[in-house]
């Protein structure tokens, strides 16, 4: 409930003369930069806590068995989160983490410089603290959600602590991928890039908490990796690399290569497009010829894991995947359905209007934009 929406001396618009008004289109920008930011890095938590959790109960039900269980698997098997930075960005991605992953507070840790001003999550049982080379130590992932002038400090102060499977994933804008491979001395690195196209309809709204409007279907379409909808497009090559750090994942576990493909394959083909046959046989399946070259492949013995994959690289250049990924429509088709699904949201729900922010416009021509921030203050 909007306590302000009949209360127009109190709307932010108000008080803006009306040569500056061509300027609201900013506020809603932003708003989907946030919405989009959030939706993504809950999306590949998401993906990581699941293939955790078969991984788990795969070990248990093996434990069962045969009589033995390992009790000291369990702790290694959750998924760790951290987050450097305490401000609008981080505390927005704790909160959609918190509810839609869902990652248990315990599991969950922020480093800030003012650990004193997350008393509302301290309360829930979040650790809150300025300790980032212990914050690195502990994760399985790290959010960086700082300015782009703290960075290299905190680069420096957390680069030894990393473990190599670590994943860093960056919403620093200003600062490229390869940059941060340098600061870092790392190559596990994730960083969405996003861009504004000129004519756009603001969907995002004003006043929804961000864990509501992932809860909407048109809201949540809109985040879709492969929508343009609310003029901001999300460069593909973040979902590249999200398949290739799930590989790095089950290599790191030393999962031979095809247990790697079958368990990508449930992991993101599981939920079927609405062109799909009945018995699936029209669905794509992974091969390792998708991943790495067909020589390589050849060469490949069964039992062999995967290599380690440099997600830089996989970001910034072509991939034995690129084509796979940008010319399969079928793919895509299952990609989408199955983003939508881990939020709960079904393709074939009816699809809702689209929230309006109260500008006076809801289309605006701007300059075209790349490289946009979803404000990490």
């Amino acid at each position: 409930m909007d306590l302000l929406e009949n209360l127009e001396s109190l709307q932010f618009e108000y008080g803006i003369q009306e040569e500056d008004r061509s300027w609201l289109y900013l506020q809603g920008r932003s708003r989907g930069l946030m919405i989009k930011a959030c939706a993504h890095a809950t999306f590949f938590c998401k993906l990581l806590y699941n293939l955790r959790e078969s991984l788990r109960e795969k070990h248990t039900s093996r434990g069962l068995l045969t009589g033995l269980l390992d009790d000291t698997s369990d702790d290694d098997d959750e998924l760790k989160v951290g987050i450097i930075g305490g401000g609008h960005l981080g505390k927005q991605l704790a909160r959609v983490l918190l509810q839609l992953v869902p990652i248990p507070a315990e599991n969950l840790r922020i480093s800030t410089r003012r650990p004193e001003a997350l008393d509302e999550f301290q309360k829930l049982g979040i650790q809150c603290f300025y300790r980032n080379p212990v914050l690195a130590t502990w994760a399985n992932v790290i959010f960086l959600c700082c300015l782009p002038s703290q960075l290299p400090t905190i680069c420096l102060e957390i680069q030894t602590c990393l473990e190599k499977g670590c994943i860093v994933y960056s919403f620093v804008a200003a600062v490229p991928i390869a940059r941060l491979k340098l600061l870092l001395n790392h190559t596990n690195i994730l960083r969405p890039q996003y861009q504004c196209v000129e004519d756009f309809v603001n969907i995002w709204g004003a006043n929804k908490e961000i864990t509501a409007a992932l809860q909407d279907p048109a809201t949540l379409q809109a985040t879709c990796p492969y929508s343009p909808a609310g003029g901001i497009i999300l460069n593909i090559k973040w979902l590249e690399g999200v398949f290739y750090a799930i590989l790095n994942f089950c290599t790191a576990k030393n999962m031979p290569h095809l247990q790697a493909l079958q368990r990508l394959n449930e992991l993101l083909l599981s939920v079927h497009s609405e062109d799909c046959e009945e018995d699936g046989a029209s669905c794509p399946k992974f091969q390792s010829s998708d991943f790495v070259s067909q020589i390589y492949t050849l060469m490949l013995p069964q039992k062999r894991t995967f290599p380690w994959f440099d997600l830089t690289a996989v970001q910034l250049k072509e991939t034995p995947f690129s084509q796979k990924l940008s010319t399969s429509t079928a793919l895509q088709d299952h990609l989408t359905s199955v983003y939508c699904d881990s939020f709960g949201v079904s393709l074939s729900e009816e699809r809702q209007p689209g929230v309006s922010t109260g500008s006076p416009s809801q289309q605006e021509k701007r300059p075209q934009e790349s490289g946009a921030n979803p404000n990490p203050k």
